[in-house]
């Protein structure tokens, strides 16, 4: 009979006795014989699985259908290709499980080939990384099924390997992100290139008109429309910034950025005029704001953005033309004063005319302004400026001398004297056209 019960008693050594020896380590030999056996199980079971991989294909393949939803679509579209793919990367697993350093290159390659294959294809991540856990989870699944099968009593035998099978699995979820995101950098960088070399053909007017719808989906624009085009540059990244977002706030845009101009080309509404894009000052205006003293388009909103110019073309209609808007943006620009602005070129259509043809430009202010170059620096000055702010006062004497701070009279005096000097009249339309456009000419070339 086995004795039922167990003395509690505990025997002390006495005071400065050696102490009772404790447990001895199991030796090193003992974990070794376990681990052998451990792997013995694993290979055997790994080797069933191996035999009848296309029946645990067939499951891993139900189970991305019933589980992962971006799968389910991939399955429906090319089932062949989905299990072609599953069965290979099963393959590779279950072989290396067996045969460690044989198949571990080749299980990794096929694995980096599959992120990378998915990248290209648009499939989630996370759904790929889901499909690599449902496959270890499987295979670990298929491998304790068989154990329990043939031998039960060894089925503890696979804890002591369980680790390495989960790194294995953690490995190759590793590898295909990497892969994934790789491909998917250069996926980016191929689309932004592309981009790029599309709307810059675009803005040089060079798209061909075969090319256009294709250009219209890169850029998410309608071909039909009516655009304007917006130049910016300016001193500093932060003032570029802020005047981009201000004239393509609530509005279909795409920011084409160049070395030293960025250009937008903005959707404008049905019913929108390009003197509704926002300037440089919210609900800012640029009528009748001309500086005394800089004669010409100097009447730009006062720079909200610090450094940043800012050159808005005339509305143009359909991509096609948007070339032709650039070019009037580039003028627009131009035209925009050296310490910051907004120049919508609609309200300086003129003076534009004068921009675009500098030779002209120069010719005109020699015949209508050059009889004034006799005169001293500071008398050329004054007779200029006055010249100027009495045609941005509208031609009111009064509203001049208030601006230049002296008597109507003597306005009237010096606008005599210029009439004398170049023999040109006031009261003449066609002589004020060319004073006006000559000031503006020789206000751009002094700038």
């Amino acid at each position: 009979m086995h004795q039922a019960l167990r003395s509690r008693t505990v025997f002390r050594p006495a005071p400065g006795a050696p102490a009772a020896p404790g447990p001895r380590p199991h030796p090193q030999h003992v974990r070794s014989l376990i681990d052998a056996d451990a792997l013995r199980v694993l290979h055997r079971a790994a080797r069933v699985l191996l035999a009848d991989l296309p029946d645990l294909t067939d499951r891993l393949v139900a189970a991305l259908q019933d589980q992962e939803p971006a799968y389910r679509a991939a399955v429906t579209s090319d089932p062949a290709a989905i299990w072609q793919e599953v069965h290979r990367s099963l393959r590779h697993s279950v072989s290396s499980l067996i045969d460690p350093r044989g198949s571990r290159d080749a299980a990794r390659r096929c694995s980096w080939k599959i992120g990378a294959t998915r990248a290209e294809q648009g499939l989630p991540l996370d759904a790929l990384l889901h499909a690599f856990r449902l496959g270890g989870s499987l295979v670990w699944q298929g491998l304790i099924e068989e154990t329990c099968r043939t031998a039960p009593e060894d089925v503890r035998l696979l804890v002591h390997i369980a680790t390495d099978v989960w790194n294995f699995v953690d490995e190759h979820c590793t590898l295909v992100a990497d892969a994934y995101r790789q491909v998917e950098r250069q996926l980016a960088w191929r689309r932004e290139n592309r981009l790029r070399v599309v709307a810059g053909a675009l803005l040089d007017g060079a798209s061909r008109i075969a090319d256009l719808p294709e250009t219209a989906q890169a850029l998410d624009l309608p071909e039909e429309g009516r655009y304007v085009v917006v130049a910016v540059t300016a001193g500093c990244p932060s003032d570029g910034a802020g005047a981009r977002a201000a004239h393509g706030r609530g509005r279909r845009v795409y920011w084409h950025t160049g070395a030293e101009v960025d250009y937008g080309i903005v959707l404008l509404g049905e019913t929108e005029s390009e003197i509704e894009i926002e300037g440089g000052s919210e609900g800012g205006s640029t009528r009748g704001s001309r500086d005394v003293g800089s004669p010409g388009p100097t009447s730009a909103v006062p720079p909200a953005f610090g450094s940043a110019r800012t050159g808005v073309s005339t509305a143009v209609s359909g991509l096609a033309a948007v070339g032709d808007a650039r070019r009037l943006a580039d003028i627009a620009l131009d035209m925009c004063p050296l310490t910051g602005g907004t120049i919508r070129l609609t309200e300086h259509l003129p003076a534009a005319l004068v921009v675009s043809t500098p030779d002209l430009g120069t010719a005109l202010v020699e015949r209508v302004l050059g009889p004034l170059s006799g005169l001293e620096p500071a008398d050329e000055a004054v007779l200029l400026d006055t010249l100027a702010t009495w045609l941005a006062c509208d031609g009111s004497a009064q509203r001049a001398g208030e601006r230049l701070y002296c008597h109507r009279n003597t306005v009237l005096n010096r606008l005599r004297r210029y009439e004398q000097l170049t023999g040109r009249s006031l009261s003449r339309p066609a002589d004020l056209v060319e004073i006006s456009l000559a000031l503006t000419a020789r206000g751009l070339r002094t700038r």
